[in-house]
This record gives C-alpha cells, structure tokens and sequence, in this order.
C-alpha cells in the first residue's frame, strides 16, 4: 500500500524526526499533537482548557490536509499529564466531537514534550464523500 506524507503550515511542524500525519489507503494516522499555536514555539495557555482545544484545532488541521476531518475520526488517545484534569478535557473534547465520536483511550503520561499538560492522536479515515454517489454531511473541506 502506498503511503502519504501529510505535512500542513496551519499546524505546528513536527519537533523531531516524524510526520505530522501518514496516510495509507482509506487511513489516516495522525502524530500526537500538543496544544502549540501555530507558527509559534508558544503553548496555546498555561491551562488544560486552552491546551486542548489548540491540540484539537492542529489535528483537524492537519486532517484537513489529508482531505478529511474530525467527523471521520475513528479512534483518540489521549495522554494526560494529570488525570485529575480529565473533566476539564472531557468538556473540551465534547465540542469538537459532540455527535459519533470515535472511539477513545486516555492515560497518564509522567511527561510530555515542551511541559505540554495534553496530548492527542487520532486515526481517522480519509473523506471521497466529494466522489461518493450519495451525499455526505460531514463538512469536511
């Protein structure tokens, strides 16, 4: 099977030897993202709340670069630096997956790069709904 390197400025680039997401075939595998804004090396804020929420924006950057979206998410995992801020990063997780989320795990990590106190990676499939012979209501691009 062929495999797709996705790469995408409107998400941090990868802080080491890895890519921001591989496809191959109808799969998307995203690499952990940590809640970094953008074109900065900065974390979106020092809390749970704001760490999520940008570490969800990157990944659905970076599924909208491989032609899909959080809507086809098919499994997360999260990794957690204090399970004790579960709640607060369930809340935040429930506005970007309110309706069929996908599957999930979440851990405990003892530490994550740059002192980041969230990180999430996603598997997801790739969107042809723009191919498809009945209409999608995904919204992806």
């Amino acid at each position: 099977m062929k495999r797709q390197i996705i790469s995408t400025e409107q998400a941090p680039p990868a802080i080491g030897p890895y890519s921001q997401a591989v496809r191959t075939g109808d799969l998307i595998y995203t690499a952990g993202q940590i809640g970094l804004v953008p074109g900065t090396k900065e974390l979106a804020g020092p809390d749970i709340e704001s760490q999520a929420r940008q570490a969800l924006q990157n990944l659905d950057a970076i599924l909208e670069a491989a032609g899909s979206c959080l809507s086809h998410a098919l499994k997360a995992t999260v990794y957690l630096t204090d399970m004790a801020e579960f709640p607060a990063m369930n809340a935040i997780y429930a506005e970007f997956f309110s309706e069929t989320p996908p599957a999930r795990a979440a851990i405990q990590a003892a530490a994550l790069p740059l002192s980041a106190k969230i990180m999430i990676d996603l598997v997801a499939q790739a969107c042809d709904c723009r191919s498809a012979d009945t209409a999608c209501d995904c919204e992806c691009p």
